[in-house]
């Protein structure tokens, strides 16, 4: 096992499948030259695969789209990556009315469709209301869209691999603040199938389902909760959200009979209010009290540090939270 970061993990996954497979490629602006990407993902791969298959585009995500969708309807492995996720908003039609609805149009025509929207997205860096959300719930409620949100260095690999080669489109959400991270990786190549999540840390007493970053802060909460309070966390990072492992957060709420749900997201609408009323639905005999859901408050992020800690959850938010509802 190598120690590898988040964002170099990400980068040996589409080099290893561009050297399998000439018809991957990728997208986006200055991906190629000039920063070999915003968040240094791409470093190299200008370099080594040539401007035919690392391509640079001018500020228009409009083109990036289409020129991503187009190169799918033609059998390619396109790679299609918006700076911020904030942006997708200036080319959403591609998403919410082409990409999502060609197989169904067509008839199943393009039964093979590769298509990889990458979406470096989340806040915490003081980089304001345009460059800080996360948008998971957005896309959740759009059929024929895939959507994997990778919380570690190995699940960015793996997942980013599988997406590639899914034969669907596919919405992949990276957090900016684990590019920096560190997991460990195998020297062999490897992949994580769709709609497998996996129990982070076992517990007895309270099951957390914590997506992205929040499966970070998750673990903070946990490691306190335990040393201070005695409560045993279980952590679910349910890896993909379409397809969604409802069964794992399922057998987790039958052993504590409590269930939390952290994201980044808003908390209205958002991810953690489709989890919970599926959970409900098929789990609610399970549970001692009513699900609990944690987000980021209903505001637009400000670029302001403090005011910016005070809208998303944290350590000691979730902390407070968790002693308060759950009364413990």
């Amino acid at each position: 096992m190598r120690v590898m970061k988040y964002s170099d993990a990400l980068k040996e996954a589409i080099r290893e499948e561009m050297i399998k497979d000439e018809k991957v490629i990728l997208i986006g602006e200055e991906v190629g030259q000039g920063y070999r990407g915003c968040f240094a993902v791409t470093t190299g791969l200008y370099e080594e695969f040539g401007p035919d298959r690392i391509i640079d585009t001018p500020i228009a995500e409009n083109s990036i789209m289409g020129i991503g969708i187009g190169a799918a309807l033609m059998g390619m492995k396109p790679i299609v990556e918006i700076m911020f996720s904030d942006f997708v908003a200036v080319c959403f039609d591609g998403v919410l009315n082409q990409i999502s609805k060609v197989k169904f149009m067509s008839g199943d025509q393009f039964s093979n469709l590769n298509f990889v929207l990458r979406l470096p997205g989340g806040a915490g860096n003081g980089t304001g209301p345009h460059h800080s959300q996360c948008l998971e719930s957005i896309f959740m409620s759009i059929p024929g869209l895939n959507i994997a949100i990778p919380s570690n260095a190995y699940d960015a690999k793996g997942l980013l691999k599988t997406s590639i080669n899914y034969g669907n489109p596919v919405v992949f959400f990276e957090h900016k603040k684990l590019y920096k991270t560190e997991g460990e990786i195998p020297e062999e190549e490897y992949s994580i199938p769709f709609g497998k999540g996996v129990v982070v840390k076992e517990g007895k007493d309270l099951t957390v389902v914590a997506t992205s970053y929040m499966v970070k802060v998750a673990e903070e909460v946990a490691d306190e909760m335990k040393r201070n309070s005695g409560i045993d966390i279980e952590i679910i990072d349910p890896r993909t959200l379409i397809p969604l492992d409802i069964e794992i957060i399922g057998d987790s709420v039958k052993k504590t009979s409590k269930l939390l749900i952290l994201e980044e997201g808003n908390e209205r609408s958002g991810v953690a209010a489709e989890i919970s009323y599926q959970v409900n639905e098929k789990f609610s005999d399970y549970l001692d009290y009513p699900i609990k859901r944690i987000g980021s408050k209903n505001s637009t992020i400000p670029m302001t540090p403090n005011l910016e800690k005070a809208i998303i959850p944290n350590k000691d938010s979730v902390i407070d939270e968790i002693k308060r509802y759950f009364e413990v």
